[in-house]
This record gives C-alpha cells, structure tokens and sequence, in this order.
C-alpha cells in the first residue's frame, strides 16, 4: 500500500499484560557511555524482570570487554530473544502501525509513528538519492558488535527514530487528532524508568487512517522532489548506526542467496526473498517540524588532553577570541546564544570559551580538528546532555567541549547538497528523552 514511500505496515511484538512494561522498556544502547552509574541503576532495576535490557548491547561495555567478552555477550542476548519468543512474552499486533506520544520530563510532548521501512530505500553514502538518508557519518567501529547480533536475532527492537520532511504538520499530528476524537484506547501506556517522562501508544489500522497516511505521504513525496524526481522525505534522526547495521546485514543476506552486485555498489534482491523481514526496519517517524522535537548538540569529550593546548590548537586552525568565563552558567549562555562560540572545561572549574569566525555549522567546523589533534594517546567521546559533559570533565586530564545549538530548518537542505553531517553531530533532546526500547518485531 505504501511501497512508493519506502513504508510498510508491520507486525510487531509487544510484551503481554503480565509483564511490567516500567521495567521492560530501557533507554538506547548509545546513551550514558561513560556512565557506569546510570546503567548499574538500570541493572538492579531490571534484576529478574523481563526486560529489553536483556536483549541490547550498551555501549558502555564496548571499550572494556575482551573480544571473546563480546561473543560470550552477544550469544547470551540471542538466547535470551529466542526464550522470550518460546514462554510467550510477547502479544503479536498484526498488520498495525502505532501513533506514539512521548511525554518528557522537559515539558515536552513528542509526537511519532511506529511503522517498517524498506531498507532497499535507504542508503547512508554521501552520495545518496534515495528516500531515506543517514544525518550523520557513520563510526565504523561503532558497527561491528551490532552487525554480530541483529545476523542471527530472531528479533528486533529498535530505538531508530526518522525525521519526516512535513512542515505543513500534518501527516502524524493528524493521526493523533483522529483517535484523540475517537476516544481510541491506547495499547501501552506507562512511566519510563530514571525519570525519562511517560509513553503511550495507540493502534493505526484503520482504513480511514491508512487513506490519511497516504494522501499526506504522496503530498510530502511530491514536495520534496529533486530536478531527477529524487525524492528526500526521510532522514535518519536517531539511530543512524543501527539502520546502518541493519542495511548491512540485509546485504548480507541478499548476497547469500545469490543477489548481484552492480557499479554503483546496490544490491540486487533475489526473488526468493524479496519479503524476508530482514529487508525491512521497525522505526518511530516524527516530524522534524514537530514543536516539541528538541533539536540538541552532541558535546566531545578528550582524554589524556591539556585544556589549554587544546584550545590554543583549535583557535590556530579557526581563529577566533579566547574568553576565560567565571562560572558554569556563564560558558553555558556564551556557547547556548552563538552559532560559532565552542565551551572548553576541565578539572577545578577551568571555563573556557572560544569565539571563533566560522560561518558554517559549528560541529562542521570543529570535528576535523579535533580529529587533528587527538592521536594514539588520546580519546574522544560523544556526550548526550550538558550535565554530563560537565561531569566528565572533572575526571584528571579530561576536557570536554560544549558545542552551540544546531537549527533544525536546513537539515534536509543541507544533507541533499553537501552529504550527511559529520558523525555525532546533533541527538534529539537530551538524554533521558531519547527513544526508549519497547517495541519488538519478528527476523526469523
């Protein structure tokens, strides 16, 4: 029904009513990743609960397992999918889409679609035409471990979040107008654990709703068409490594059973499996216009640096004026109120802020060099939230970096011309808004 727009409606698996969905539902797997704190919390929350935590890799233990800590891992996740699929953990919502509000602890109502797309739609290069493109670059080490569990996972549970090219706003707020008017009662609807705000969730299956999402998709497919007939109506918000993953493995599999490279490096896909689930990935749809989707800067974090030899380094390659800030609140409103003001902090209350001459994107201008300066001896991080970036920089030897806010209104402008921005560039809302696992659905 929705094949022009890369969109199909799904299966998916939600866990039954006796489960408890506050201890089930856990945030992405890319967040706190030098909070160890935040996921002990989340384990002793969790202990002998089902729970998504069971079926994810953090990514906090990446850097400190052994290799054959990670394998040992990995399985242990595959066992526990296959166990929860085999004791009947999951209820099968057949042929639906879900209509999400996300409720944060911000003030903040987040509005989204739970729905398939087909990754034959989607393409992470720079030099991507199709439906769907990546935001960000991709960290390649960062794919590896997940490449190794979506292989062989009877199931899916994602946190990839699209952003819809619709500033007409209408598509997905519609949807909720409908079964708010209708009194629809939702199939989920609890509080998120460590103070993250409150989710509920509401059937789209009805013939009515479905002939709204189509009118609304071929009016956003004919607006956001290129001189070629390209048409730009997805980027990836959230998530943009996992639907990587996700378009590997379906290569992958394509190649397997017998699909064909061509020049330009696609795929072809073998008649046999031209429906397999792998072909397709559960994500959450939000309108990239949407009020309440907070558009938030990814901060850096350097270890083993010298504040000072960090920012005299950045001030060569951008120039700029050096401005030494008395508190904390004072570095947060320079770098909050610019476009081109970079926040440095280290140990004992060392506020740094570089004014620089930059007119591009600041995280445009600021990530080669920082790729410049660190070496074998150093390493960076990318930090969700201001709090704990701050935090990190009281560690010895540590600095991080606040970077300024990124206006939403040329992200799909800039993408189509110039490629996806450079990795980590920008999260939607902070941490503890970011997309939580709950809903599952059937690979194999």
């Amino acid at each position: 029904m929705f094949e022009k727009y890369a969109i199909k409606i799904p299966n998916i698996l939600l866990p039954n009513n006796t489960i408890n969905m506050e201890t089930w539902s856990v945030i992405a797997c890319d967040q706190y990743t030098q909070d160890h704190d935040y996921w002990k919390k989340v384990s002793l929350i969790t202990k002998d609960q089902k729970s998504a935590l069971n079926l994810i890799f953090p990514e906090i233990y990446l850097n400190n397992f052994s290799e054959k800590q990670k394998q040992e891992y990995i399985l242990k996740i595959h066992k526990n999918m296959l166990n929860y699929l085999d004791t009947g953990v999951f209820n099968d919502i057949k042929n639906s889409m879900i209509y999400v509000e996300r409720k944060t602890g911000y003030n903040h109502l987040r509005k989204g679609l739970i729905t398939c797309i087909d990754l034959e739609n989607y393409d992470w290069r720079a030099s991507s035409r199709t439906s769907i493109r990546a935001t960000e670059e991709t960290i390649l080490e960062r794919i590896p471990a997940r490449v190794d569990i979506r292989r062989s996972a009877p199931i899916e549970t994602p946190h990839i979040m699209l952003l819809l090219n619709d500033n007409n706003n209408r598509l997905i707020e519609e949807i909720g107008d409908y079964l708010h008017k209708n009194n629809t009662d939702p199939i989920y609807d609890f509080n998120l654990m460590m103070n993250s705000g409150k989710i509920t969730g509401w059937p789209v299956n009805e013939d009515a709703l479905y002939s709204h999402i189509e009118k609304e998709l071929e009016c956003i497919y004919d607006e956001n068409k290129d001189e070629k007939g390209n048409s730009f109506m997805f980027a990836v918000g959230d998530g943009n490594h996992s639907l990587a993953t996700a378009k590997a493995v379906w290569d992958e599999y394509k190649k397997k059973f017998g699909g064909i490279s061509s020049d330009d490096k696609s795929i072809s896909v073998p008649e046999n499996i031209k429906n397999h689930p792998l072909r397709y990935a559960l994500v959450e749809i939000v309108n990239l216009y949407d009020k309440d989707l907070i558009f938030e800067p990814i901060h850096r974090v350097i270890f083993d640096a010298d504040i000072d030899e960090l920012v005299n380094f950045v001030q060569s390659k951008l120039s700029g004026r050096i401005i030494r800030c008395n508190t904390k609140r004072e570095l947060i409103d320079m770098v909050n109120l610019s476009k081109n003001c970079f926040g440095f902090i280290s140990k004992d209350n060392n506020f740094i802020c570089l004014q620089s001459d930059i007119e591009c994107l600041a995280v445009t201008a600021i990530q080669p060099v920082l790729d410049e300066f660190i070496s074998s001896a150093n390493k960076i991080d990318y930090i969700h939230g201001c709090e704990e970036t701050f935090q990190l920089a009281e560690q010895e030897n540590a600095v991080s970096i606040l970077l300024p806010p990124i206006s939403k209104d040329n992200v799909f402008s800039t993408i189509a011309k110039y490629g996806p921005l450079p990795r980590k560039s920008f999260s939607i809302g902070e941490a503890d808004e970011k997309r939580f696992y709950l809903e599952c659905r059937k690979l194999f």
